[in-house]
């Protein structure tokens, strides 16, 4: 591939220095690199990228210089789009990236040979609903929570999957995960962790008020149903749900948060040589 677009995070690259040497190291060996536009105004966001309609024919790759957090929002820019992403780790644990900043010029090395593999990630699409009206709907790479809001109490969730009620969670919350999104925040909630090209779901209560609530995982076309109940009798529970920690909706007693995967996929470019086992071991043990 000699074609590439960069999407930065510029809290995380003050001045653009990692993203001038690499676009420097691209263009000194034949290819073409630009710089995608941030939101006039707000150079740390890393929405609003202008004339992404002819990128499709354009660029090859978009390498996204940042944390987790920066090309999961990218993601969300180019979805449906079928460009392969790239991340360069300028976080910290940076489970999503392909590149880390210590094998930077042979990660960029390697996309310029073809040396690597796309694979398809999936993606959830989450559907809001009071009764049978669709108030809202949005899709997540990582995960789709819902979890309590205003006061410090449990909230009660009832979980259905495809229509048969699984289990009643009191608790902080719920995360429904893709396998993307196992080490994200339902690994820190104590859920497993999934190879990411597999395709399933994983439900994980949040802190639950239980001693025998355990994570859950389902088949990739199932449909997972989170439905706020009702705790108490003279006030309604408030909740809200989270796509990625990026898209917020407030919900209300009887509300449901409908769950499936989404048609579209992600395509994640891959260039190590090393397994997933690797590259799990190394990031956690990195963890401080």
């Amino acid at each position: 591939m000699d074609k590439f677009l960069i999407v930065t995070n510029r809290d995380k690259d003050k001045g653009l220095q990692v993203t001038g040497f690499i676009q420097k190291y691209l263009e000194d060996r034949g290819a073409r690199c630009r710089l995608a536009k941030p939101l006039q105004g707000n150079d740390a966001l890393v929405t609003g990228y202008t004339d992404t309609s002819s990128l499709r024919n354009d660029v090859d790759c978009v390498l996204v210089l940042g944390g987790d957090g920066t090309l999961l929002q990218t993601v969300r820019d180019f979805v449906g789009m079928d460009i392969p992403l790239a991340g360069i780790n300028l976080g910290t644990t940076g489970f999503l990236a392909a590149i880390d900043r210590d094998e930077l010029m042979s990660g960029l090395d390697a996309l310029l040979q073809d040396r690597f593999t796309v694979q398809k990630r999936m993606m959830l699409k989450g559907q809001v609903f009071r009764g049978e009206r669709s108030l809202q709907e949005s899709m997540a790479f990582n995960d789709v929570i819902v979890t309590r809001s205003g006061y410090s109490r449990l909230v009660e969730l009832k979980i259905y999957v495809d229509g048969h009620l699984l289990d009643i969670y009191a608790a902080d919350g719920v995360i429904v995960a893709t396998p993307t999104g196992s080490t994200g925040y339902n690994l820190s909630a104590g859920g497993p962790v999934v190879f990411p090209q597999t395709e399933m779901m994983i439900i994980t209560p949040i802190c639950p008020h239980s001693l025998s609530a355990r994570s859950v995982v389902v088949p990739a076309d199932a449909q997972v149903v989170v439905e706020v109940g009702k705790r108490r009798k003279t006030q309604k529970e408030e909740a809200l749900v989270t796509y990625d920690g990026q898209t917020v909706w407030n919900l209300e007693t009887g509300d449901q948060v409908r769950v499936e995967r989404s048609p579209i996929y992600v395509p994640m470019i891959s260039i190590r040589q090393n397994d997933f086992c690797d590259v799990l071991r190394n990031k956690l043990k990195n963890v401080q």
